[in-house]
């Protein structure tokens, strides 16, 4: 019997987000929304979703801030 698993993290790209100062580079920039969650998936197909977080990431220096 063959079987085919995956277990991994995932971020799906949500649009821009708000014009902030980022605490790491101290660039302003134009922040991107993104949503974060791990998955399990058996044959390619995804099967539970986990621990999902809707971040801000600094599009310098891509540092995450939890909205």
């Amino acid at each position: 019997m063959f079987l085919l698993f995956g277990f991994g993290t995932r971020q799906r790209h949500l649009g821009p987000g708000a014009v902030r100062t980022c605490p790491r580079c101290s660039n302003t920039t134009q922040w991107a929304r993104v949503r974060q969650f791990r998955q399990f998936s058996l044959f390619f197909v995804p099967v539970a979703r986990w621990r999902r977080q809707t971040l801000e990431v600094c599009g310098v220096c891509g540092t995450a801030v939890e909205v």
